[in-house]
């Protein structure tokens, strides 16, 4: 259970009667007893980003080998989370997709990613909006500011 979305399936089916109370709480003590950080040595790969943030951890592909990469990669996919691996290189691709068959590259956008059930559409949309130039907000300013 890695998203928001498999815990809301979880509650949904105790509430529906179809999944027991107590293998459901089973099921999150396990969860919850997995390690949220998994230390591959080069790097600290974050299982529960997801849980907090709403979308899981990104890979920034700049300054890591193509295996370094491919190792992160198949830690985050195996957890059943969605891969995204910014600045990637076509190398980096070649050693991801030995270890993720399923996974897609964009040369245009150097992104490796693959998408899994952890996200909605709503999620992988950007909510961010670029600020107002200067004039703009100096426009909005009351007469009695503008002195």
């Amino acid at each position: 259970m890695t998203s928001n979305k498999q815990l809301q399936e979880l509650l949904d089916q105790v509430a529906a009667g179809t999944l027991d109370p107590a293998a459901a709480r089973e099921q999150l003590i396990g969860v919850m007893r997995a390690l949220p950080y998994e230390d591959l040595g080069f790097a600290r790969v974050d299982h529960h980003r997801s849980v907090r943030q709403g979308f899981p951890e990104v890979i920034l592909g700049l300054g890591k080998t193509p295996a370094q990469i491919a190792a992160i990669a198949a830690e985050i996919v195996a957890r059943g989370s969605t891969l995204l691996v910014t600045r990637a290189s076509a190398s980096a691709y070649e050693a991801v997709r030995a270890k993720v068959p399923a996974a897609s590259y964009s040369a245009d956008a150097s992104l490796i990613t693959l998408r899994q059930q952890d996200i909605t559409a709503a999620k992988a949309r950007s909510s961010w909006q670029p600020p107002a130039p200067p004039t703009c907000r100096w426009l909005r300013r009351q007469p009695a500011q503008l002195s």
